[in-house]
């Protein structure tokens, strides 16, 4: 990935005399809250700030306080500014945020690919400072929507019971008892688990993943999270489980397959809130805001640009599950026929 570094550089004329003088300050342009950059309508983060404030609050939705460090990350957010955080749905889907949106009138989202891209025009394109760090893959040229973090899918387990799976396939072999985030027809992290399982040579094949859960499934050893040893998410969560609980759980990622996936934030083009929208945009993508994601096990994506700079949090970094290689990111008609796959034959496959 190229990382591109902007520099802004800031030229002041000083005069200086004998005898009396004046110094006239230039008028500070106007503040524009639906402004597509933090320059072009703030100037600077402190007047941002400013205008944030003075709207009084922040409305947020489908942010769980374990997901990613969102609860130390709201928190963080309303005490460096004085600003109220209201916090709508946290268990909400990508969808349901959008269906929601009109009667629940969020400021932000934090959606998944597929959401994001499909309900372009009802953001507010914003281009936050770090723009220029982020993957060109993960970014809306526009600035409609944008990568704040991502994951890799991945096997938790409990090495008590069973030995470290290799495979997706090796879910199969006796012991495990296995557990997917949800209902794959509903839930998007357990949809992304099921195809985690159907990669093959770095491309999804549905069925695949379909047939190993079906026969999970057949044998009675597909079941909930609380009763399983091992469960298929994402590896911030099995992450964070593991750091709550040593020694009795643990995380990889199986090497033929490391489906990635990021998670995309968007402004709400009615936000009630907009310059406080912005401003929680630009706490997300700074320095600090990444580190704090990558405190819940996130992988931040200004993470290349950070460590460059010697800004990222590399101490964090070490404690991340091992990743075997670059991401497997999934296209959206890729994802669209996943999607029509499972609804097919989901329910017949057990």
């Amino acid at each position: 990935m190229t990382v591109r570094i902007c520099a802004a550089a800031a030229a002041i004329l000083v005069s200086a005399g004998c005898g009396a003088s004046t110094t006239q300050a230039r008028p500070l342009a106007p503040v524009n809250v639906k402004a597509m950059s933090m320059k072009e309508g703030f100037g600077d983060l402190e007047r941002l700030a400013e205008a944030a404030r003075s709207e009084g609050a922040l409305t947020v939705i489908a942010l769980p306080r374990d997901w990613a460090n969102y609860g130390e990350i709201i928190d963080t957010f309303a005490e460096k500014y004085d600003i109220k955080v209201d916090e709508l749905e946290p268990g909400a889907s990508s969808q349901r945020q959008i269906e929601a949106a009109g009667r629940l009138k969020p400021d932000v989202f934090d959606l998944t690919l597929d959401v994001a891209v499909a309900n372009a025009a009802r953001f507010a394109p914003y281009k936050v400072q770090g723009w220029p760090d982020l993957p060109d893959n993960v970014k809306d040229p526009s600035g409609a929507w944008y990568g704040a973090y991502g994951g890799y899918m991945s096997i938790g387990y409990d090495p008590r019971a069973v030995p470290a799976p290799a495979s997706f396939a090796d879910l199969l072999k006796p012991g495990y008892t296995v557990a997917l985030d949800g209902d794959p027809l509903r839930s998007a992290a357990a949809f992304d688990g099921v195809m985690a399982a159907s990669l093959h040579n770095g491309a999804p094949d549905p069925r695949r993943g379909v047939q190993i859960f079906a026969k999970l499934r057949r044998t009675g050893r597909l079941t909930e999270p609380a009763k399983a040893n091992t469960v298929v998410g994402w590896d911030h969560l099995n992450a964070a489980r593991g750091a709550r609980q040593p020694g009795s759980w643990k995380v990889t990622i199986p090497k033929d397959a490391p489906l990635g996936e990021y998670r995309f934030q968007a402004i709400n083009k009615d936000a009630p809130h907009p310059a406080a929208a912005r401003l929680w945009q630009e706490f997300l993508f700074s320095d600090e805001g990444q580190n704090l994601l990558q405190k819940g096990y996130a992988r931040p994506a200004r993470a290349e640009a950070m460590l460059m700079r010697g800004t990222l949090d590399t101490e964090q970094t070490a404690k991340l599950p091992a990743a075997p290689g670059p991401p497997v990111l999934l296209t959206i008609p890729q994802l669209d026929a996943g999607k029509s796959y499972l609804k097919k034959e989901w329910a017949k496959s057990g």
